[in-house]
């Protein structure tokens, strides 16, 4: 049966790993998806990244399938060996260190071994530019134009209903360039966002206050994962001040939106409405958001209003703009009173206020090009779902969503009228998509992995629950300390009785999870790096976070009682409940 097509293993490069690529593309892509987004798009937008800013030269990296990221057995993988050169490579920088930035330590990543090409004085040259400004510059005018092309793409988008196959099909082709050239722009805030921590952690080291640098970079505010989180914060308050509203949350969320449509009732009427103007904002948002394929807020807002009801029962003083404040307020106090401590060192001084400012600009701009090219892909997504839609009532397919599983050439044939069997197409692919959801993919590897069918299945191993006592290690994320209930959670579509004061245990986080942040007292999840989405967030919401916590989801019983403490970066079982 035709799938996405695995990249061959190149000896030359073999480091490839599910670290960060995993908040990207958590589950298996699918065929569309990667075509019309990912192959040809925002890969080579990555690919652009190193050869026009980053300086890896144009005869380093394949023309067409750049191994910067690639599929394996039918999984997104990040090629972590030409990462590694880069930071090889990078004046400051190192495979080492970069190794703790996506790693944060797992024990199969094998260690960096140099090689003589591995050195580069061009890109150390290029690099060197760079950082000038990442450390200086610092401008975001590329950032914000593509900000503004994001929203008039939204803004401006035609009546689907009204175009043809055809059209819809050419549109959602033609904003493949678009996706390209904001992976771009992704890749390269991302790079800068990785810079200025490492500056902040080094200077906290040598004067004796490690833990300052987690604070000082909390609560920086801008981070636009996190302003859905507030407007739903916002609604989840008019639920609890509408009687009527709340009593059709309490009847459940199947078609819930459609319930309130056709109510009568003023109150739900009007609720509703500013549900319709947050999807405006933010429908492009989901779970599993980079891939068409997966269901966004837009094309089902029960979602939007299964989050809000995660929010509606806290407290009125568990605000997450309230938190922010206080955070930024601490990061601001903290910050002076460090650069006051190093006044006798103008240099040193100098490079931790220019790591400070730097901060300020690529953390939340490493989230805005995400959110920039997002929302793109909401539009490829329910331009293609129009097509999908029109299958269906023609009787080819059961659901809209199913037209993600052709690929680009066959949806070209079905807008022909010239492809047949698409129902027998579709299921085969369909059951083939469900056996890769029941692999579990390695982490890493370093030479040639074996096929998908000889992985272990998921939840296959039993591990064993950890005990009263027990204390769990991972990296630190977000500081300060909770105990509460752990509530386990495998998708962030179904939050099950996650309530105020629980502490979220997740696999790991995307976009689609952080509403759930705001009623959690902690975050904890399996996998995570220094600069992944679960800690960008806590830090943004305040709420302690660990992450790197192998087996988590596991490990911890549902229902125990635990203690999460952000700063070492551990969790403690207090009771099993």
């Amino acid at each position: 049966m035709r799938w996405i097509r695995d990249n061959e293993f190149d000896p030359k490069r073999p480091l490839w790993t599910r670290a960060n690529v995993g908040e990207v593309l958590p589950e298996p892509p699918s065929p569309l998806g990667w075509d019309l987004v990912f192959e040809g798009g925002t890969i080579l937008g990555w690919r652009d990244c190193m050869t026009n800013r980053l300086g890896i030269e144009d005869h380093e990296v394949d023309p067409v399938r750049p191994e910067v990221m690639g599929v394996f057995g039918g999984f997104a993988y990040l090629g972590a060996t030409m990462l590694r050169v880069w930071a090889e490579r990078t004046p400051g920088f190192s495979a080492e260190l970069l190794d703790a930035a996506y790693f944060a330590g797992h024990p199969d990543v094998p260690p960096y071994a140099a090689e003589d090409w591995h050195q580069n004085e061009h890109t150390t040259e290029v690099m060197t530019g760079w950082l000038g400004w990442v450390m200086g510059d610092m401008n975001q005018d590329e950032l914000e134009a593509d900000r503004v092309e994001a929203h008039a793409l939204r803004d401006g988008r035609p009546d689907l209903s009204k175009l043809t196959d055809r059209q819809l099909l050419d549109r959602a082709t033609s904003l493949k360039p678009v996706c390209r050239r904001m992976f771009d722009q992704h890749i390269n805030q991302s790079g800068a966002a990785g810079i200025a921590p490492g500056v902040i952690a080094s200077v906290c080291e040598a004067i004796g206050r490690p833990e300052a640098a987690m604070h000082l970079m909390a609560g920086m505010g801008g981070v636009d994962s996190a302003a859905p989180s507030y407007a739903m914060w916002d609604m989840s308050r008019a639920v609890r001040s509408h009687p009527d509203v709340a009593a059709m949350f309490d009847e459940g969320f199947d078609g819930l939106s459609e319930r309130f449509r056709n109510c009568g009732q003023s109150a739900p009427i009007a609720f509703v409405s500013r549900v319709d103007d947050f999807v405006a904002e933010y429908g492009s948002r989901g779970p599993n958001e980079w891939d068409i394929h997966s269901a966004s807020w837009e094309t089902d807002p029960d979602l939007v209003l299964a989050l809000i009801d995660s929010m509606r029962h806290s407290e009125d003083d568990a605000s997450p703009a309230a938190e922010n404040s206080r955070r930024e307020a601490e990061r601001m106090k903290l910050g002076s009173e460090i650069l006051e401590a190093l006044a006798a060192d103008a240099e040193t001084q100098g490079r931790f206020a220019a790591a400070l400012r730097s901060a300020e600009v690529f953390l939340p701009g490493r989230e805005r090009s995400k959110t920039n090219i997002i929302r793109v892909i909401g539009e490829v997504r329910v331009a293609v779902w129009e097509i999908g839609r029109r299958a269906v009532e023609r009787g080819e397919l059961s659901s809209p969503r199913d037209i993600c599983l052709l690929f680009g050439d066959e949806l070209e044939a079905l807008v022909d009228g010239t492809l047949e069997d698409i129902g027998e197409i579709v299921e085969g692919r369909r059951a083939h998509l469900e056996f890769l959801g029941t692999r579990e993919p390695p982490f890493v590897f370093s030479s040639p992995p074996p096929p998908s069918s000889d992985w272990p299945e998921v939840g296959g191993d039993t591990v064993e629950h950890a005990d009263v006592g027990d204390q769990l290690s991972g990296l630190p994320g977000c500081p300060g300390t909770a105990r509460g209930r752990a509530v386990v959670i495998d998708h962030p579509s179904d939050p099950g009785d996650l309530g105020p004061g629980d502490i979220m245990i997740a696999p790991m986080t995307d976009p689609a999870w952080t509403p759930l942040f705001v009623p959690a007292a902690a975050v904890v999840v399996n996998v995570g790096a220094p600069l992944s989405h679960a800690i960008i967030v806590s830090r943004e919401l305040g709420i302690p976070c660990v992450v790197s916590v192998t087996g988590a989801t596991d490990k911890i019983p549902n229902g125990a009682t635990v203690e999460v403490d952000g700063d070492s970066g551990t969790v403690t079982i207090i009771d099993l409940g």
